[in-house]
């Protein structure tokens, strides 16, 4: 038993060893489970546990992130087990950083019993305390010792023992180590788009990924710029994605594309088939009267005297006639390689409604300027959101209302490293529009011979594709589609759990926060998606309902997962490899807190020429959790206010990192 704690007054029970090694910090592995496990056990343990230990007690920050998650689920009044326990942690993305499901029921397994919970709390506890001792000690010998330090750097170290630490450290993550993510929530989607899904990513041995994103893309492009979803007061969000899918080569990304995309393509023709007729009807009569102006013009001009007046009167009377007569321009849905000038003004023809499909991500560099030499984002930025758009040229003008761009690409991992490298892009928010998904590859996994999918299958999918198109091609206004009071509540709550995670301090979404402020939104879109595809002949004359909405919110969940790790994809190299060397500094030296001043000098000059060079690695660090800023309280009113100091993780310090 820990020296200190006395005997236990729950009778005869095992001292649990100070599991720790000798030369690090006292800590005890088997009574740290012991508690977690026995709070998942018993609900009536957890009170008598949280009055003697806290969340910053726990030495492993896995078991600080499973209180706390247990505390929570207990605090809202839900059942506290191993599975819903599990439940909560994936929903926080904090899964697979306290060891996963096979650990959480380990826990449980390996308690001896939970009357003694409290027991096993004050050993945590009394352990805690002894390391904070310890770490305020060392950090006031080492304030005292160095060289150049002053009385004032002394006091300092001694104003930051006397202060309480911040919250438990959680587990970090990994710098150069991608993380496994999620398969796309195939069951989110409405049957027959589920089934056809799973049946395209059978037959051709390709993650379920790409047919699922793509199948947004594909529901966007048959109802964006057609829908809109009422969320709350003035807020509304037009149902047009952008969707982007990365695949190394040789994953058969044409053969998913093709096949996902390919009823949008037949319900282009058969709008095209339709319009024909009027758009020959239109382009005759507007011919005809441009002859009789024409004719008119002429006649005047050779008339004298009163009569030219009444001639000239009724020429122009004609002109005006023929100027009034427009051609409906050729329906378009889709376009592939196309300049953002083309795609302005074929947004301007089809009523401001257009979708970029693509098994290339050559569009990325014709934003870029591949053809003008000019970056031009203008038409993607306001498609997106809707935003009015005028474009005034010397050959031309064009005024779209509220215009709808939807996107649909599936491109290589590389495309996306080096858009990240384009400046432009994310300073101007374009790269903060697009839903990423980052699927695992199947090659070499793959089946030689697998199932087709079934004819019926198939058939639905392309039936209901052109039927949700040619529902909506004929509206001039949008539908509306309003949520039940029950979908509302959802959204609301998904929108309570994600606030706090764009925190740019300690915030899981922080370092991405362009893109997840639009997480909301994207939700919502989805969720008018959804309610379309579930109900082909009278989506727009019901509301979104609750169970929608939560199959949105899950598929947003996935993308926010995807999104941490293709923004960390397309972060910059130079970063990464300073933000690496740092950790090396700072587990040689194995501080627990130190000043920018003192890292500074320990670093490589030929790598951190200047100390502002260093701000971009050590923010890099605080947002994978490996290191957090702190300042300080002054000791006195007078002299320099203290200096900021980081605080470092212990499994840094341990070279464990």
């Amino acid at each position: 038993m820990p020296s200190g704690l006395g005997e236990s007054p729950y009778g005869n029970v095992r001292s649990l060893p100070d599991r720790s090694e000798s030369s690090g910090p006292p800590a005890d592995m088997e009574a740290e489970q012991a508690v977690v496990g026995a709070m998942m056990l018993s609900a009536a343990v957890i009170t008598e546990v949280t009055a003697t230990l806290s969340v910053e007690d726990y030495y492993r920050p896995a078991h600080a992130t499973i209180h706390r998650a247990v505390i929570a689920l207990h605090e809202q009044g839900k059942p506290v087990d191993p599975i819903t326990v599990t439940h909560a942690l994936d929903r926080d993305g904090d899964l697979s950083r306290t060891g996963g499901p096979a650990y959480l029921h380990g826990l449980v397994q390996s308690v001896p019993t939970t009357a003694h919970a409290p027991y096993y709390a004050e050993i945590v506890h009394e352990l805690a305390e002894r390391r904070r001792l310890m770490e305020a000690g060392t950090r006031l010998v080492q304030a005292a010792t160095a060289p150049d330090s002053t009385a004032a750097d002394v006091r300092e170290a001694l104003a930051l023992g006397e202060e309480k630490l911040p919250e438990a450290w959680q587990e970090p993550i990994p710098l150069n180590v991608r993380p496994k993510l999620p398969t796309f929530p195939l069951h989110a989607l409405p049957g027959w788009l589920a089934d056809f899904c799973a049946g395209i990513a059978e037959e051709t041995q390709t993650p379920t990924d790409m047919a699922g994103a793509l199948a947004l893309s594909v529901l966007a492009t048959a109802a964006g710029g057609r829908s809109v979803v009422q969320v709350r007061g003035r807020w509304r969000e037009p149902t047009n994605l952008y969707v982007v899918v990365a695949l190394p080569p040789a994953n058969r990304k044409s053969a998913v594309f093709a096949a996902m995309t390919g009823p949008l393509y037949e319900a282009e023709k058969a709008i095209a088939e339709e319009a024909a007729g009027l758009i020959v009807e239109a382009d005759l009569t507007r011919k005809m009267a441009q002859e009789a102006a024409d004719k008119a013009a002429a006649k005047a001009a050779n008339a004298d005297g009163p009569e030219r007046d009444n001639l000239v009167a009724e020429a122009i009377g004609l002109a005006q006639q023929a100027e009034a007569l427009t051609v409906p321009p050729h329906p378009r849905l889709t376009v592939d390689d196309a300049t953002p000038e083309a795609i302005s003004s074929l947004l301007a023809e089809q009523s401001g409604r257009l979708s970029v499909l693509s098994a290339e991500g050559g569009i990325f560099d014709i934003i870029a300027g591949r053809y003008s030499g000019t970056p031009n984002m203008e038409v993607f930025l306001k498609g997106h959101a809707g935003d009015r758009l005028r474009i005034d040229r010397r050959t031309r003008e064009e005024y779209i209302e509220s215009p709808a761009l939807s996107m649909g690409l599936a491109v290589q991992p590389a495309v996306l490293e080096e858009i990240g490298k384009n400046r432009g892009f994310d300073g101007r928010g374009l790269l903060a529009r697009f839903l990423y998904a980052l699927p695992e590859s199947l090659v070499g996994y793959r089946k030689i011979n697998p199932t087709p999918v079934p004819e019926q299958t198939a058939a639905a999918y392309e039936r209901n594709v052109i039927a949700l198109t040619l529902s909506l091609a004929d509206r001039t206004d949008p539908v509306v589609l309003t949520l039940t009071s029950e979908a509302s509540a959802v959204l609301t709550a998904f929108e309570e759990r994600v606030e706090p995670q764009l925190r740019v301090k300690g915030g899981r979404l922080g370092h991405v926060g362009k893109w997840a402020g639009k997480l909301i939104g994207a939700a919502a879109r989805i969720a008018g998606l959804l309610h379309l595809a579930r109900h082909l002949r009278d989506g727009y004359a019901k509301p979104v309902d609750a169970d929608t909405m939560t199959a949105a919110v899950e598929i947003a969940d996935y993308f926010a997962d995807h999104a941490l790790t293709v923004f960390d994809l397309m972060g910059a190299d130079a970063a990464q490899a300073r933000a690496r060397s740092l950790l090396d500094v700072l587990a040689t030296n194995g501080w627990e807190t130190v000043t920018r001043r003192d890292l500074f000098a320990k670093l490589s000059r030929s790598e951190f020429s200047t100390i502002a060079e260093l701000e971009p690695a050590v923010a890099l660090l605080e947002e994978h959790g490996y290191v957090r800023s702190h300042t300080p309280p002054r000791t006195g009113k007078r002299g320099r206010p203290p200096a900021p100091r980081y605080l470092v993780h212990p499994q840094v310090r341990e070279g464990q990192a």
